[in-house]
This record gives C-alpha cells, structure tokens and sequence, in this order.
C-alpha cells in the first residue's frame, strides 16, 4: 500500500488536481488500484 508521501516522489501532480489519496494494489506495468477520498469541501462541489 502506498499513502500520500510516497504517492507525491512518483507524481507531479499536487493538489487540487492530484485526485489520489492512497494505492492499494499495483501490477507492475499493467493496473493500480487507489482511492479518492471526496468530501463536501472540495471545490468540485462549491
């Protein structure tokens, strides 16, 4: 599982557009699975 700080060393993406919060899986060269976690303050939803 990789979180946050590590997520941020392998993309330039930063927030508001780094729409990733945590991997739980990835097959190298194939897929990754993350999450999102959505809250109502995000600025989607003003």
């Amino acid at each position: 599982m990789m979180h946050i700080d590590e997520i941020l060393e392998y993309l330039p993406h930063r927030y508001p557009f780094l729409l990733v919060d945590r991997v739980t899986e990835v097959e190298k060269g194939k897929s990754i699975k993350g999450y999102k976690n959505v809250s109502f303050n995000e600025p989607f939803f003003t």
